[in-house]
Formats: C-alpha cells, structure tokens, sequence
C-alpha cells in the first residue's frame, strides 16, 4: 500500500530523519545484535507470522538475509508490523533499521520524506479484484461500482486517475489494511478491492473459496516495490542494496542454496561467483562485513528464485509468474550490477 503525507507530517518526518540518520546504523545492528525490520501488519505469501509465529515471507526473506550477512544469523531479527499509515514515521524514527513492506518508490519519498530506496525487489501494479458472480471482465465496466480503498494513499490516486480519463463513477469505500479490506470485500461492502495486483492475489489466497474472485487484466499503474532505509547514512544503505543485489546475482550465476557450500570452498572458474562469495577480491571489507556476508545471505533463504518460488511462486496459494520480475537474460527487469 502507497501512503502519501500532510505537509506538516512531512516536515516532521524529514527533521527526524535527518536525525536519526546521524549515526551509523550499521554499527547499532552490531551492537544491538538483531536486525529491527519493518514489515506489513500480515500479508500472505509476503510477510505473516505462521502457526508457530515465526514471521515468513517474501519480504520477510531479505530482513533475513540482510541479517545474515551483518550478524551471522538470519534468525536475528526483530519484526515490526507496520501499517501504510506507521511505517514511514517508525523508519524516520529510527524504530526500525529498515523497511521492508511492499512500498513503492516515488519521487516524493524518495526526495521529499528523506528516505533512499536500495531496489527494487518487486515490479508490480495496481489492479482490481472483483466477485466472478459480477460477470465482469474489465475495470472499464466498472461504472458505479463501490471500491475498497486505502485513503491518503498513491492507490486512490490512481484509481481516480483511472476512473476520471474513462468518465466513470465510483464510491470509496475508505479502509486502513489489508485485513479490514478483505473483511469488507468479503462482506459485500464494496464491489471491487484495488491495490497492487500482488496483494491482491496474496489477499485472494486466503478466501475459502478464491476460484469464486477474479482478478482484472487491467494494471493501471507502476509500482517498483522495494526496501528503503533512511537518508544520510551510506554505509548502511550500501549493506542493503548489495545484500538484495547478492541474491539477484546469484541467481543469474546459478548459485543455490544446494550449491553454494561447494561454491565458496575454494576459488573457481568464475571470478564473478569467487567475488561474490568471498574466495577472491575484499568486497566484504568495503562494506564493513566479513568475506562471507553474501554466503551467508544467499543461505538464509536461497537465491531470489529460490525465495520467490517458496513464497508467491506459481506452486504456492499465491500462484505469481515472474513476469517483470525474470531475469534480465529471460526478458525480465532483474538486473544486478557487477561484483567487481
């Protein structure tokens, strides 16, 4: 979900930012000992504590792998539920260390709130679920129709947007997460839930019945989806980027969770994968971590195939394609810049 904030929270959030930033963040997870990680309040497939209550997830996986390669142990995390109203106040707070918590990177957060967003993690955007029993088949049918939304946020903007150039009408059904949208959809409080077409298909998963929901063809807006950490603090933001990069490169080097102990046991044929698991060069060095910080992060939880297939793949109750989300080398937008 995509909150946008009242000039006056703005100016507040950016004099707290500023602050908090001012020491290193790196070395207060070190000291701390556990990573303080801002996640959503409970989403399917991307962040949700399971039976036993160990946060699984997506998201969850890079907090994960993020503490691996800082402290050793992906288990060393402390989750903080966030919702899209807490979650940019608890990072500019210093709160949480990070965030990440399917939020999409604009300009004004990017530029106006004071965070720096690392990557992106997830290409998605906005679409519309409907009940099947609604015979409809394109958003721009939906004329009249009541639509759950999250209020003061990038979604209702766009669904404004979308509904103004079609000449349609619509009336909002004003909701504040993810599990209060579900309540009222299922309910029959409003026709349509919009958000990004992930969290639809993760909130679908979840229905008794979700063959009965469709979710619409149209995708109405870009939402690169990605963690982000405070401004004025490099160091860190560099451990976080190259962290999420590890994973995305290790993919594309064909480095596994099956593999890797093999991989970093000795230097091999591919200076790229020696690099990026610690045999050659002195990457972890530059980034204050040991050599093994990359291992350590593509062990936590596999490659970024690995952590996208165990929890939103095409074989989970999520069931997503890669999409925009392949590699590069397969018609993707995944892309991680060179371990050298």
């Amino acid at each position: 979900m995509k909150r946008t904030v009242t000039l006056g929270a703005l100016a507040v959030a950016g004099l707290t930012a500023a602050g908090a930033a001012g020491a290193a963040t790196l070395d207060d997870v070190k000291a701390r000992g556990t990573l303080n990680c801002g996640v959503a309040t409970g989403l399917p497939g991307f962040a949700a504590p399971d039976a036993n209550g160990v946060w699984q997830g997506f998201d969850v996986a890079l907090c994960r792998a993020v503490a691996a390669a800082v402290l050793g142990d992906p288990m060393a995390v402390e989750f903080v539920p966030t919702t899209g109203q807490t979650r940019f106040t608890a990072l500019a707070s210093g709160e949480i260390d990070m965030l990440a918590r399917n939020t999409t990177w604009t300009f004004s957060r990017d530029v106006d709130l004071k965070f720096e967003f690392v990557g992106v993690n997830y290409y998605d955007g906005q679409g519309f679920m409907i009940p099947k029993a609604l015979g409809v088949s394109s958003a721009k049918e939906l004329d009249g129709a009541t639509v759950c939304i999250q209020t003061g946020t990038t979604t209702e903007l766009n669904l404004a947007d979308f509904f103004r150039v079609n000449n349609l009408s619509y009336e909002p059904v004003p909701i504040e997460t993810n599990a209060e949208a579900q309540q009222q959809y299922l309910a029959g409080a409003c026709d349509v839930y919009t958000t990004d077409a992930s969290g639809l298909a993760a909130t679908r998963a979840t229905f008794e019945a979700p063959g009965d929901h469709v979710i619409l063809p149209e995708i109405i807006s870009k939402e690169p989806l990605g963690p982000l950490v405070r401004h004025g603090d490099s160091e860190w933001g560099d451990v976080v980027r190259w962290t999420l990069n590890a994973l995305v490169a290790a993919e594309e080097y064909g480095v596994t969770s099956a593999n890797i102990g093999e991989l970093s046991t000795t230097a091999g044929d591919n200076p790229e994968i020696n690099r990026l698991l610690g045999t050659e060069g002195e990457l972890g060095a530059m980034l204050g971590l040991d050599a093994a910080w990359a291992k350590n992060a593509i062990m936590a939880g596999g490659n970024y195939a690995e952590v996208f297939e165990k929890n939103i793949g095409e074989n989970t109750p999520i069931g997503l394609s890669r999409g925009l989300n392949a590699q590069w080398t397969e018609g993707g937008l995944l892309y991680a810049p060179p371990f050298r």
